[in-house]
């Protein structure tokens, strides 16, 4: 298969991930701000709140922020902002394992990393910003 056929085999793949890693961080993001989702203060872990000089709850808004920022990068820059997002999701993942308390969630956000380094990788190909 010569270069152009694989790339149209992949390009709907990148695109997918594309969109995927854009509203995904922003629905989560300003989800933080209104936990319709959940309540995401539950998954800060404890020793990590203790240190914190403002609530679990002002903690999620900034993630919130840091979040929908994410999610903007990757749809305007996917090579940098896949590359941040994962390490985000790897970020979080580390965090949750320390606790085992959300083990589960920590695994699937390790995968989600993978998925936003692997879109990341694509970019090279797919994305000249």
């Amino acid at each position: 298969m010569d270069s152009t056929a694989v790339k149209s085999h992949v390009a709907p793949i990148f695109n997918l991930l594309k969109l995927t890693f854009t509203v995904v961080p922003i629905v989560a993001g300003l989800d933080k701000f209104c936990n319709i989702l959940c309540d995401w203060t539950q998954y800060i872990n404890p020793m990590m709140l203790d240190l914190l000089p403002f609530s679990g709850a002002t903690f999620m808004m900034i993630v919130g922020v840091i979040e929908i920022v994410a999610g903007i990068l990757v749809f305007m820059k996917p090579k940098i902002g896949g590359l941040i997002v994962s390490a985000w999701l790897t970020l979080i993942a580390l965090t949750l394992l320390v606790g085992w308390k959300y083990a589960d969630v920590a695994v699937r956000d390790l995968v989600m990393a993978i998925s936003a380094f692997s879109m990341a990788r694509l970019a090279v190909i797919f994305d000249n910003k």
